[in-house]
């Protein structure tokens, strides 16, 4: 009797060794002969759930996306800039604990990707204008606070993010406190 395979997990193997592919050699260099060997599967499999290389990296994406998604889904209760602090905690351990997909994804800012990077920008520039607007209202905000600030609060993670890929001595999940005192500290009333 031939074994039976769950095809959502082999799915989510086979799109995890493609991650870990591109991150590798780039998506330019990789190949879908590339992907099969890292997942230990023959290349014929890998087209039994992506008909593409772009259709992996586009799964990827979406992936990522999701994760982003979780992350500003729910912030909690509270004030304004408690909460955003909680935001750049998590958006910080998210891209920590799934440094392959950050480097994907600066592997191709550089290429000009089919990917909608800009959405995914915009919904946390939305999230953190809004955080900053209702900070504003309960008078929390010191003076000449816009929605602007959330373009910062957004390039101080990405740099921190950046860095961290170059050095990977630096300590990225700690530097979520050094962005905070900077970016939500600094901006306190």
């Amino acid at each position: 009797m031939p074994k039976r395979v769950d095809r959502a997990a082999r799915r989510e193997e086979i799109l995890a060794a493609a991650v870990r592919v591109f991150a590798r050699k780039g998506f330019a260099a990789s190949r879908i002969d590339d992907v099969a060997a890292e997942a230990g599967i023959a290349k014929g499999s890998v087209y039994l759930y992506f008909d593409s290389r772009d259709a992996l990296l586009s799964a990827a994406f979406e992936s990522y996306a999701a994760l982003s998604a979780d992350v500003l889904a729910d912030l909690g209760q509270g004030p304004a800039l408690d909460r955003l602090a909680t935001l750049v905690r998590r958006v910080v351990a998210m891209l920590a604990a799934h440094p392959d997909h950050a480097r994907v994804l600066v592997d191709l800012w550089a290429s000009g990707p089919p990917l909608d990077m800009a959405a995914v920008y915009h919904d946390y520039r939305a999230v953190i204008e809004d955080l900053l607007r209702q900070a504003g209202e309960e008078g929390a905000l010191r003076a000449g606070i816009g929605p602007e600030h959330a373009v910062v609060v957004v390039a101080a993670i990405e740099g921190c993010l950046l860095q961290w890929l170059v050095d990977p001595k630096l300590p990225l999940a700690g530097l979520a406190g050094p962005v905070i005192d900077i970016c939500v500290e600094g901006i306190r009333e």
